[in-house]
């Protein structure tokens, strides 16, 4: 027997409990009939000369069986078994043993304790000992069991499947690869993402891991088992030829990749390639809720034509369709769809929340819904959907990033924000946002100057030139302190802590109070930006 699992005082104390109480249940001796109706659901009881036995169908109380991770778990109980009989049918019970009839359950304890000691003392020690077979065997199980999980390959075991003689459709050879450095330098920016069952999400990472490496190409790639999402840079040859592999998976064929100018230099952190749960956070089990589930697609023409109308009406009343940004509030807050709700959410994880707490606002409406590339619309229309109060649930095809390739100067106003270092990109030279301090029109984030802040701050060149340069003065003056002190804050800015975290829209009567919430000035009420989370997936 393993030594792994030990009894305690206080185990085989209540192991004798419940052995003594089967024992006393035995000897229930009543004509009384629904008691009998009540003993049929207890354990049966054999009985012969010699000893108790008790038979049940369940793990018996009072023993010990395996929890987590193989570490004991003690159940105990008191309305299961004998004693969940006793408490019901002792005023009218009487109980036989050795040949005597007692009427008092104080009675039959007593009897019991006294003449047959031993008997329950032998019953608790073979329970514990079967327990702790049991447990010694359930572990040996889980041992077998978790050796096996860890033999499973890995994305680093997978690697070794892809050599660099390693050629096939969809992983072109190390000297094709090495023929796409643009002597122009050009470089390019791939967005893309595709819904589909992916049977080894450890393979595909060890594939893109080993193709993009062939082709020098740096971003980041979320991988599920619902599908894949990421964002690549390089020279315009690279992911010409990066495209065409991925297309020519059998899992992946016909993805739709948005590009634009950027470089393998727009990612610092290189290459991050990873398996997830889900291929952008939203925080909800794709088994629960999946793309399939998702709203109807709307063409970038068919969109700019209801956003048209939209915008043509004079009132509230006469408009039943809802536009709704899906981005967070420092994505909108440099580039928008006019007449559209954009909520003060901070990250796309938030969502469930803000839809659980504005339902209201998207009762028997008509909701077309955008985002960057079209990703976060997906399972975010999926979630709407469900809520069940909703006329149609409609999304942008390809997101605003498709729009603007057909629509360069159309109803999109600002820049769109990207999660890497260009930040945004554009097709029109209009500025929403305007800067931090001063209030002059401005539209290009840049880090906070606090080395503990995660914000992206607009602040013009002017107000840098003078100093201005974190996202608020609180965060400022902590970042001072941090310096002299030498240790990490605890306290927020108050960027932070005068955020709602999630927000509440205004409804007057039926009328929806439409249009985003503009950037006013004010550099102690400016938002905090901690999107560690957000960056570690494409932001699509």
């Amino acid at each position: 027997m393993s030594n792994t699992f030990k009894i305690t005082v206080r185990q085989r104390k209540i192991t004798r409990k419940r052995v003594f109480a089967e024992y006393v249940t035995s000897c229930l001796a009543t004509s009384d009939e629904s008691i009998s109706r009540e003993n049929e659901q207890c354990p049966q009881v054999l009985k012969d000369t010699s000893t108790v036995t008790m038979v049940t169908t369940s793990p018996p109380l009072g023993v010990i069986t395996s929890g987590k991770a193989g570490k004991p778990k003690f159940i105990k109980s008191t309305k299961r078994l004998g004693d969940c009989q006793l408490n019901t049918a002792i005023a009218n019970s009487r109980w036989s043993c050795c040949g005597t009839t007692y009427n008092e359950v104080l009675e039959i304890h007593k009897h019991v304790a006294k003449e047959h000691h031993e008997e329950i003392e032998r019953l608790t020690e073979s329970r514990l000992n079967t327990a702790l077979n049991d447990m010694c065997e359930d572990d040996k199980n889980e041992r077998i069991s978790s050796d096996l999980k860890q033999k499973r390959p890995t994305t680093e075991d997978h690697k070794i499947l892809y050599r660099n003689t390693d050629t096939l459709p969809w992983l072109p050879s190390e000297k094709e690869c090495s023929d796409t450095s643009d002597v122009d330098n050009e470089g390019q920016i791939l967005l893309y993402y595709k819904y589909v069952d992916v049977k080894d999400p450890d393979e595909i990472c060890a594939w893109q891991q080993e193709l993009c490496r062939r082709l020098r190409l740096t971003g980041k790639i979320r991988i599920a088992r619902e599908g894949i999402n990421g964002t690549v840079g390089g020279s315009k040859s690279a992911t010409r030829l990066y495209m065409q592999s991925v297309q020519n998976h059998p899992v992946f064929q016909q993805i739709d990749f948005k590009t634009s100018k950027g470089s393998a230099e727009d990612f610092p952190n290189g290459l991050q390639v990873g398996v997830h749960p889900e291929i952008v956070p939203m925080g909800v089990d794709p088994d629960q809720l999946t793309y399939m589930q998702a709203g109807n697609h709307l063409s970038s023409e068919a969109f700019h034509r209801e956003l048209e109308t939209h915008l043509s009406k004079d009132t509230s009343d006469e408009k039943d369709t809802v536009f709704v940004d899906c981005r967070n509030f420092y994505e909108s807050r440099i580039g928008q769809f006019p007449g559209a709700l954009a909520p003060d959410i901070r990250k796309f994880s938030y969502w469930p929340e803000y839809i659980d707490k504005n339902v209201d606002t998207f009762k028997d409406k008509r909701v077309i819904m955008y985002c960057t590339g079209g990703i976060r619309c997906e399972r975010g229309s999926a979630y709407l959907k469900s809520k069940g109060v909703c006329k149609d649930v409609l999304q942008l095809e390809g997101g605003i990033h498709r729009y603007m390739d057909k629509y360069p100067n159309g109803l999109f106003k600002g820049k769109l924000f990207v999660f890497d270092d260009r930040y945004a990109i554009a097709t029109n030279e209009t500025t929403i946002s305007t800067c931090f301090y001063c209030a002059q029109p401005w539209d290009k984030y840049q880090p906070c100057s606090s080395p503990h802040c995660h914000q992206l701050v607009l602040s013009c060149p002017q107000c840098r030139g003078q100093g201005s340069t974190a996202c608020c003065h609180s965060c400022k003056e902590i970042a001072e302190r941090v310096e002299v002190e030498g240790q990490r804050p605890k306290e927020e800015c108050e960027c932070t802590r005068e955020r709602v975290r999630i927000p509440q829209e205004t409804i007057c009567g039926d009328k929806l109070q439409q249009g985003i919430r503009t950037c006013i000035p004010n550099v102690t009420t400016r938002d905090k930006l901690q999107h560690d989370e957000e960056t570690s997936s494409t932001g699509q």
